[in-house]
């Protein structure tokens, strides 16, 4: 199967690094011109610099803004009107006890994870619509159908991630524009990266340790054993936003590496 993204614009939140940077980078090895996105101007310059060393004729910008408020999202309207492709990557998470967890973790995630999907998703939609053709994605998480105790307001979000994209995937149904979710389960991008690193090295073991031990613990299901690559999780999305995609809308694509027990 040969990808060809040749003439497509490409909105991928949260791109700066992680699951988001590979993703960015699949595309562009496609073919398509792509927007990278950070919250600061340091760390979008940075990753411009590396993808361009890295992808040489790549069609690359990069727009440094907060997602998570509407003046951020405005910022990003503003450099980047239209796409023709959209991946809703931008998010974060922190374990804390449920109890633990105040107003403003809650807002504050789903203003993140949440509604910067939701904005972006309606400024880009109806231009596709009206194209007659579009690629929206949202990554969610294994998390949104496996709630993980230690991260409830983390896993609310996900879920309403499926919903969102469900949701927006019927009000298009016939337009020629997909909608669908993918739902990544535990994978070694640079902000898990530093938390089991620290980990490790409070523990005095391997990286390598310390990840076994949270899948033993954590995600006893998983069926391959390890942690899955950014690149595993992108080249999903890649073919996601591909014209041989076109028959799958509506779907909320695991690559979890066997965490969630569910036959669908």
């Amino acid at each position: 199967m040969h990808i060809d993204l040749a003439g497509k614009q490409a909105v991928v939140s949260g791109s700066t690094g992680g699951i988001g940077r590979a993703i960015a980078e699949g595309l562009a090895r496609a073919g398509a011109a792509v927007v990278i996105n950070g919250r600061g101007e340091e760390r979008v310059t940075q990753a411009l610099s590396e993808m361009r060393a890295a992808i040489p004729g790549a069609k690359l910008e990069g727009v440094a803004a907060d997602l998570a408020t509407i003046e951020g999202a405005g910022a990003l309207f503003g450099r980047a009107p239209a796409a023709d492709i959209l991946v809703n990557n931008v998010g974060t998470a922190a374990p804390k006890p449920f109890e633990a967890l105040e107003d403003a973790d809650w807002l504050g995630l789903f203003q993140l994870n949440v509604m910067s999907g939701v904005r972006l998703t309606r400024h880009y939609l109806p231009a596709m619509v009206k194209k007659g053709w579009g690629r929206v994605v949202f990554i969610s998480s294994e998390s949104a159908v496996n709630i993980p105790k230690e991260m409830i307001n983390y896993g609310m979000t996900k879920t309403a991630q499926l919903a969102i994209s469900r949701g927006v995937a019927e009000s298009v149904a016939g337009s020629g524009v997909t909608v669908n979710s993918v739902l990544p389960g535990p994978t070694r991008s640079e902000g898990i990266g530093r938390f089991l690193g620290a980990a490790a090295e409070r523990a005095g073991v391997t990286q390598e340790v310390i990840e076994q031990q949270f899948l033993k613990t954590l995600r006893p299901t998983s069926l391959i054993g390890r942690f899955a690559t950014t690149d595993e999780v992108a080249n999903m999305v890649v073919y996601v936003c591909s014209e041989q995609a076109s028959a799958t809308t509506g779907a909320a694509l695991r690559v979890d590496g066997g965490v969630v027990r569910f036959l669908a």
